[in-house]
């Protein structure tokens, strides 16, 4: 089995858009059960009194634009709320994928280094390696999804080469 936890700052915006979409591409391929996807936050920022925020609504909606988080194809969306990386995360998946240089940052910070090669950049799978759009600050969770239509597909790729599935 596959681990995969996508990491974004507060784990309400790109890294669930990234793990839903990541579950919807490997249930298409009928690949769902070779893989363990999860997503959390580099902050607590999104987390009160022990509870994780849901996912924000216009991630949400984006989301369910494409298909995903609808009642035919609901994937856990409506369940998912924010969690903060743990160093523990850091041993129970193969490999941590954040969203920009900054989480990579505080993912190396989380987990005490990056010792096996674990940590990456999403679009670096991709011919264009660059920080996926933070739609927290723009507002356009179209340009994160384009994005993540980018890096998510490529990262399976990798996946089916480096694990032989």
């Amino acid at each position: 089995m596959i681990r995969i936890l996508f990491v974004c700052h507060g784990n309400i915006c790109r890294s669930p858009m990234a793990e839903f979409m990541m579950k919807d591409l490997v249930r298409k391929e009928r690949i769902a059960d070779r893989f363990r996807i999860e997503s959390a936050a580099t902050t607590s920022e999104e987390i009160w009194g022990g509870r994780g925020n849901p996912v924000y609504p216009p991630a949400k909606r984006e989301l369910a634009s494409h298909g995903i988080g609808t009642p035919d194809n609901e994937l856990g969306v409506s369940e998912k709320r924010a969690r903060k990386m743990t160093p523990g995360d850091y041993r129970n998946f193969d490999l941590i994928i954040g969203m920009d240089s900054e989480n990579l940052y505080d993912m190396r910070d989380i987990a005490g280094g990056d010792p096996d090669g674990k940590i990456h950049l999403l679009l670096e799978f991709t011919d264009h390696p660059r920080s996926v759009a933070d739609p927290w600050y723009t507002g356009d969770f179209a340009a994160t999804w384009n994005d993540l239509s980018d890096g998510v597909p490529a990262l399976l790729a990798y996946c089916r080469k480096t694990y032989s599935i």
